[in-house]
């Protein structure tokens, strides 16, 4: 009958053998796999022996959350500008200042993989003939979203600035959409620590509208959303600010 060989000795002259199915074989069995397969194991849901860093690439999951603050410098004067937000607490601050403009927006999937790629904002802002705008500041918010390795959800924004000594009519921008990352990501649990408003929406305060104000804060993050390397076109005009943006969602660096 067939066997496995358990033990053996060759200066005593000694083996020791048990039949296939005897508890022994199957002992040595059972032993063999708890030798090898639990390190494998181990090795691969560590992604490593011994790592002491790695990098990986995602592509996060980024939404427009249809929250705008606008800017137009229409002048040098420290009132001289037009201004306008979703936000109503800003609009009733404004006052004689507040413009209402015409917004149109498209979220686009490219390569239909169910993430959103692209989206193209569009703003035109009505003018009276003796206004002349030489400068815009757009504030958009986006909910950014990472699962594979580590699980950070956060609201961020794209902080878009354009002045001219010239006036203008319209102005394009685009640009990508990055994670700036200062530290090293949970790698368990969820990481909502900045899933709140960029902007404080609710606030009757002019200063929590400060456009400095929220830059700075927003930089103090250890994780943000980054504004555009941008390519700018602009052109001279007379009734009417058209803004057209076309920032790139897709791109985003995680490290461990």
């Amino acid at each position: 009958m067939a066997g496995v060989e358990l033990f053996s000795h060759p200066a005593l002259h000694t083996r020791y053998r048990a039949g296939l199915c005897s508890a022994a074989a199957l002992a040595l069995l059972l032993i063999t796999v708890l030798t090898y397969v639990p390190p494998l194991l181990v090795a691969y849901r560590s992604h490593g022996f011994w790592l002491k860093q790695s990098a990986y690439l995602e592509q996060p999951t980024v939404r427009f959350r249809y929250e705008v603050l606008f800017v137009a410098t229409i002048g040098p004067g420290p009132g001289s500008f037009l201004a306008w937000s979703t936000f109503p607490a800003f609009n009733r601050l404004q006052e004689a200042r507040l413009r209402v403009p015409l917004l149109s927006t498209r979220e686009e999937d490219k390569n239909q993989d169910g993430k959103m790629d692209q989206l193209h904002f569009r703003l035109e802002l009505p003018l009276q003939p003796t206004e002349h705008v030489v400068g815009v500041q757009l504030i958009l918010l986006f909910s950014y979203q990472l699962y594979r390795m580590s699980t950070l959800v956060m609201q961020s924004m794209a902080f878009l600035q354009f002045f001219s000594p010239v006036p203008g009519s319209q102005l394009y921008m685009n640009g990508d959409l990055k994670l700036n990352q200062r530290q090293l990501l949970n790698h368990c649990g969820l990481d909502t620590r900045y899933n709140v408003s960029v902007v404080n929406g609710t606030s009757p305060f002019a200063s929590d509208y400060d456009l400095t104000n929220i830059i700075a804060a927003y930089w103090d993050r250890n994780e943000s959303g980054v504004d555009y390397n941008s390519n700018i076109t602009s052109s001279a005009s007379v009734s009417s600010t058209v803004l057209q943006t076309a920032p790139v969602l897709r791109r985003c660096l995680g490290t461990l």
